[in-house]
Parts: C-alpha cells; sequence; structure tokens
C-alpha cells in the first residue's frame, strides 16, 4: 500500500472556518504516539505553529492564521508517514516535522528509505543530507563527513557500524578519536586502556547504549567485537573485516588523518568525522581535517559529506546558535 493511500485511510481534514481546521486519525495507537503522554507532543506542536490545539477522543482541533494552520496540517501528515515506517514518534520528530527551510514535508519519503533497524529502536534519515550520508556510510569503503554538532555523524555511523556487527557482515568495530585533552600522553593517566580513553568517548558510548543496550554492548566490548582505542594505538596495523570510526577528527593532524586511512584492509570501511569549527588543538594551523577533505575530493572512491546547520536534528536554537557564530566568523574575517 503506498504512503498516500495510507495517508488518505487514516487522516481526515475537515475546514470549520477560515482559522479553524478538524483532523481525524482513525489508528489509536497511532493517534496516541502523535499526540505524546500527557498530549506533551500537541502542545510542543502547538508552540512551534503558533497555533491553539484540541484533543478530544480521535480528534484535533487546530485554531490559528491560515499558514500556519497549514503547516500544522503537514506536520501531522509527516508524522502519521514516520510513524507507519517506525511505529514510534520521538520528540526529535515534532522539531523536525516544522521544520519550514528543509522541505522534509515533501521530501520526508526518499529520506525515509534510508532506515537502520536496531533492536531498540529503528534510526530514519532526518534530513536529505543524512539520507546521503547513510546511504554513503554502507556503499563507500571510506567515507568523510564534516559539519556543526547535532548533525548526526558519529551516532548515525555508529548505528550502521554496530548494525553490520550484528548482521554478521563484520568481524570488529573499533571506536577511536585522538585524545586531545591528554596531549595523546594517556600513560600519564589512571586505569587500563579502555578507563583511559572512555571520557573522551562518551558520546559514541551514549549511542551504543541507546541503540543496542548497554547489557549486549558491553559484552562485545568485553569479547574484543568492540574495541576502544585512542589514534595513536592505530599506528602500524592493517583493519580487515571491521567499521573503524575516527571522531572529533578536526583534532588530529593531517599526518594523524593520513595514517588512520591507510590501516584499511581487506572488508573494511573507516570512516572520519569531525566539525571544522570545535578545533582543540593549542595551534589550530595543525588540524587536518579540512586540509585531508581537499587533498581526498577528487578520488570517487572516498565519498564526503559535508552537513550545515540545516541539518541539526536537535533544539532548533542549536541551530540559530551555530548560525550566529558563523556570522560572526565572517564578519571577524571582513
Amino acid at each position: 500500500m503506498s504512503e498516500i493511500t495510507k495517508l488518505e485511510q487514516n487522516l481526515t481534514v475537515k475546514k470549520i472556518d477560515n482559522k479553524t481546521i478538524n483532523l481525524s486519525i482513525n489508528n489509536n495507537e497511532m493517534l496516541m504516539s502523535i499526540v505524546g503522554q500527557f498530549d506533551q507532543n500537541l502542545k510542543n506542536l502547538s508552540k512551534l505553529t503558533s497555533t491553539d490545539v484540541y484533543f478530544r477522543g480521535n480528534s484535533i482541533t487546530c485554531k490559528g492564521e491560515k499558514e500556519n494552520l497549514s503547516i500544522f496540517c503537514e506536520a501531522i501528515k509527516f508524522l502519521i508517514n514516520k510513524y507507519f515506517l517506525t511505529n514510534i514518534i520521538e520528540k526529535e520528530d515534532i522539531v523536525l516535522s516544522v521544520k519550514k527551510n528543509l522541505d522534509i514535508a515533501n521530501s520526508n519519503i526518499k529520506s525515509f528509505k534510508q532506515l537502520i533497524k536496531t533492536p531498540k529502536k529503528s534510526v530514519i534519515a532526518r534530513s536529505e543530507k543524512q539520507s546521503e550520508y547513510i546511504k554513503a556510510l554502507k556503499e563507500n569503503d571510506i567515507v568523510m563527513s564534516l559539519g556543526p554538532a547535532g548533525t548526526g555523524k558519529s551516532f548515525l555511523a555508529v548505528s550502521v557500524a554496530v548494525t553490520l556487527l550484528m548482521e554478521k557482515k563484520i568481524d570488529r568495530v573499533i571506536l577511536s578519536r585522538p585524545a586531545v585533552e591528554a596531549g595523546e600522553k594517556l600513560g600519564f593517566l589512571p586505569g587500563d586502556m579502555k578507563e583511559k580513553v572512555d571520557p573522551y568517548l562518551r558520546p559514541l558510548y551514549d549511542a551504543l547504549y541507546e541503540l543496542f543496550g548497554a547489557d549486549k554492548i558491553d559484552k562485545k566490548i568485553e569479547t574484543g567485537e568492540i574495541e576502544i582505542a585512542p589514534l595513536a594505538f592505530m599506528r602500524g596495523r592493517t583493519l580487515k573485516n571491521c567499521f573503524a570510526i575516527l571522531d572529533e577528527a578536526q583534532n588530529a593532524t593531517e599526518t594523524q588523518i593520513k595514517m588512520f586511512l591507510t590501516r584499511i584492509g581487506e572488508n573494511s570501511k573507516l570512516v572520519v568525522n569531525g566539525d571544522p569549527s570545535q578545533v582543540d588543538l593549542i595551534n589550530k594551523s595543525y588540524s587536518g581535517l579540512i586540509k585531508s577533505r581537499n587533498i581526498l575530493k577528487d578520488l570517487k572512491e572516498i565519498k564526503i559529506i559535508e552537513f550545515d546547520h540545516t541539518d541539526v536534528v536537535r533544539h532548533p536554537l542549536v541551530s540559530k546558535i551555530i548560525r550566529a557564530y558563523q556570522k560572526k566568523s565572517t564578519d571577524d574575517k571582513n
């Protein structure tokens, strides 16, 4: 059954007057997922669309200006399509459903086709660029992604990597990053290697636990199927039958990124993620992320994905904050 047919069968929209519409949703489970616990999703939608929303039975009444009513209606359609594919509505979906500058209302079905099914939840592309990124992670041996925080660079890479591990298409997942805060001199820190590096890989752990559960992930770490390693420990290795992710690559030098990429072996994938605007190196000119992008951009075997503030899927303020800092940086240069 097509998405349009499903939508027509489950949603009825009736115009009451120029400033009021009524939406009836026939699937009760879907309706409750869209409404949210204590009607929280509807309250957020009301705020984001500048409308007044009332919920009773299987009916949602929305009052507001004509343009805002249209935005609210498209948001509900978006959420229905999302529910059909994943059987869940998350708080991030509410924000995404009303992003006017992404044209998501028209492209969401295409984006949803890049679906990653994990034991705890299904992960979907939340923008065209994320859809392109997931496709690259599945099809290319080497992928570089550059962009601000909140665009899903690390989260999506981890999702694809561990899914391939669970499907036994690879033997191991390696998570790495430059330990800049420790100056790569990890010997001075207490604990074994995992304990030394863990604090720097917390975002990747968070993604792993959210998608696959702590018990399952901890067991994979114990057996060595998921390996935690600082970038400095990649030297001299050949990575076979694995998916290796270098996170926070803006804090790696050009030489270090070259070293990491040349570790690739048979049946392996390498991913380099970083945010050029968040370099923690004392001498920021040592960052090799942009330099490596420029060197490798003409190699068709390497896919380079560049995100911007429009791809941010966190709180709407994050995108505005990023734009404000980008504007200041541009003004300073001028």
